[in-house]
């Protein structure tokens, strides 16, 4: 079990942009900057109208070998990886977890996301589950996760294994320091090196659906406005002028 050096944390208005941009337009135009498929599939939202973007802080888990993990972690708390992934956290910071898909061990409970909120964390993804919802659900954090259990961490078959490394969530690689973006639609990762694209894209993206979305709202042909074809582009330019954009 290894722990590595903390992430390197992208500009943050740069996050804050891709906040902005939601997981479905995220998707949509890493789709065509060639990342076939960034959404973890599996967790999903549990606290409705949350959305955030931030980098990633990762956790990994392996299934359980006693050899290697015994009753231990108990009398020495600094054993407990998942708690170090929390020391790691800065304002803005997302919290992604490989837990296997298990459903029945809590990876953290209402303690240590108290923690977590306390130091300006703002949302976990967790291939797996989370233990005390009922008060977990009082912080407000965002939460995408599998499911919730009485069970905590270590309770059944899986262990905490090594922080800030690569991980597979929800079938998708994040590296330690990509971008999250997550909503009620679900939780989008963003290669960093590919954010300042995605960004630009999404913003004019952003711009058309607009002006397509106020045409279609006044009977406009799907045809013309949906995806914006080259007939409705001058509407669309005298459009953006006349809104200063």
């Amino acid at each position: 079990m290894t722990t590595t050096p903390d992430i390197v944390r992208p500009p943050r208005e740069l996050v804050e942009g891709l906040a902005a941009i939601g997981s479905a337009t995220a998707a949509g135009e890493l789709s065509r900057l060639g990342i076939r498929d960034p959404f973890m599939k599996g967790p999903v939202a549990w606290n409705k109208g949350k959305a955030i973007a931030g980098p990633a802080l990762t956790l990994q888990f392996m299934p359980k070998r006693e050899d290697l993990y015994g009753d231990s972690e108990y009398q020495d708390p600094e054993r407990q990886l998942h708690r170090h992934v929390l020391y790691h956290t800065q304002p803005g910071d997302v919290v992604v977890v490989d837990a296997r898909g298990d459903m029945a061990s809590g990876v953290f409970g209402e303690m240590m996301l108290t923690y977590f909120k306390g130091r300006g964390g703002v949302g976990v993804i967790i291939d797996g589950c989370i233990r005390d919802y009922p008060n977990v659900k009082k912080l407000d954090l965002g939460l995408w996760l599998r499911g919730v259990t009485p069970n905590f961490h270590t309770q059944t078959n899986i262990v905490p294994f090594a922080v800030n490394g690569p991980i597979a969530c929800g079938n998708v690689l994040v590296m330690p320091g990509d971008i999250i973006v997550a909503d009620d639609d679900g939780a989008v990762v963003v290669p960093v090196a590919l954010a300042p694209q995605l960004l630009a894209r999404a913003s004019e993206h952003a711009e058309w659906e607009d002006f397509a979305r106020l045409r279609l709202s006044q009977g406009g042909d799907l045809r013309k406005y949906y995806p914006l074809s080259e007939e409705a582009r001058p509407e669309y330019e005298a459009w953006r002028k006349a809104q200063g954009l």
